[in-house]
């Protein structure tokens, strides 16, 4: 087998050979040339009407290697997308306080973690999607970087609490609210996302030690009533769970997660993205 050095050399040589040539070739030309005459093409006239976009196209079925995006999607399972799908959904979307180069700090979190515990990291980063109107809410901001509602259950007041610990003043609604706040993303807000999906997909005795270790991480940070362990291995199952009303919850996900996957035509950006109404309610 030629190794890289052998090859690196043998390229080098061949890029000798053919500059010796063209050398040799070029002592060879005739003394005499003909000019051709130059033809320039007319230049076209100016016009104010833009191209058209161009549409993104669907990639054929049979080509597609990820698993299809199914109407009731497992939690845990293969990604059902790439992070470069996501990047290109969050960046032209996200609030102006994330970079590009965040948002792919943050996917890359979701994706590391994701596929450590074997979870649709995809699925999840559409439902961060809608929960936070594509990373524009108030809650999904620093220094809040909530990704999922987790813990903002709705309530608020005008004035400060008296414990302001669990309260974040909503600077978009000019309110205090509750919900959870947390110091990084990749160390601490994709966990209790994930985690928490993990934890209504699964019983420990269903998890690995892995997942279980994560679940635990998630429950941490806000516990889930026992009951809920395990009910939701689709993400139908999050319907009114994860949030209430939520009636269309996981529908509503999946649409999106199909969305950034192929992506629209063109970008509508005329109206901004708020996020998901619904709350979380309390022990869930």
């Amino acid at each position: 087998m030629i190794t890289r050095r052998q090859f690196l050399r043998a390229s080098v040589a061949a890029c000798a050979a053919s500059a010796v040539a063209a050398v040799s070739r070029a002592g060879e030309r005739a003394s005499y040339q003909v000019y051709l005459p130059l033809v320039q093409a007319p230049s076209l006239p100016p016009t104010d009407t833009p191209f058209p976009p161009t549409p993104v196209p669907l990639p054929p079925p049979g080509d597609d290697s990820l698993p299809p995006i199914l109407d009731d999607a497992p939690i845990v399972g293969p990604a059902t997308g790439t992070d470069a799908m996501a990047i290109n959904w969050f960046v032209p979307r996200a609030d102006r306080s994330y970079t590009a180069f965040d948002i792919g700090a943050i996917v890359g979190a979701y994706r590391s973690i994701g596929g450590m515990v074997g979870i649709d990291w995809f699925l999840a980063l559409a439902q961060m999607a809608h929960e936070t109107g594509h990373l524009t809410s108030f809650w999904s901001l620093r220094p809040q970087r909530n990704p999922a509602g987790i813990g903002v259950t709705g309530e608020w007041r005008a004035d400060p609490p008296p414990d302001p610990s669990g309260w974040a003043y909503n600077t978009q609604r000019q309110r205090w609210e509750r919900g959870i706040s947390f110091p990084t993303w990749a160390e601490h807000a994709v966990p209790a996302h994930l985690g928490r999906l993990l934890a209504y997909a699964l019983t420990d005795a269903q998890a690995n030690d892995v997942q279980r270790e994560l679940i635990a991480t998630a429950l941490a940070v806000r516990p889930m009533s026992p009951a809920l362990r395990g009910i939701a291995p689709t993400i139908l199952g999050l319907n009114g769970r994860w949030a209430v009303p939520g009636t269309t919850y996981g529908q509503s996900i999946v649409a999106l997660a199909r969305r950034m996957r192929y992506g629209p035509a063109t970008l509508d950006l005329s109206a901004p993205a708020d996020e998901d109404g619904d709350v979380m309610p309390e022990g869930s």
